[in-house]
């Protein structure tokens, strides 16, 4: 892992969340600049600030840090629905995930 690759994570869950680099900085209790600075490389955040960060994302930190996995919010959820079906439910589905894949 490289810093540029924490600052690529933050623009891009950002903007998959639609939101402002300034107005996530303010929200996360910033100065208006603080996201961008971390996005363009001029500054780190803290672990404390990666935490916040991770909070505001409705994330954890290990589903920060997985950079395999492209959109970790929507994952998070869909496991959660897909904890609600049955065997059988849970089959079809992955039969249909596999098929989605073999077409790419």
């Amino acid at each position: 892992m490289e810093e540029k690759d924490v600052a690529a994570r933050v623009a891009r869950l950002r903007m998959q969340k639609g939101v402002s680099a300034r107005d996530m900085s303010l929200s996360l209790g910033q100065n208006p600049g603080y996201v961008n600075n971390i996005e363009t490389g001029k500054t780190r955040p803290s672990l404390t600030g990666i935490l916040y960060i991770c909070e505001y994302f409705g994330i954890t930190p290990a589903q920060f840090f997985d950079f395999s996995v492209e959109a970790p919010q929507e994952l998070e959820q869909t496991v959660q629905l897909l904890k609600r079906l049955n065997q059988n439910q849970l089959s079809h589905i992955r039969a249909v995930i596999q098929d989605i894949l073999e077409r790419r």
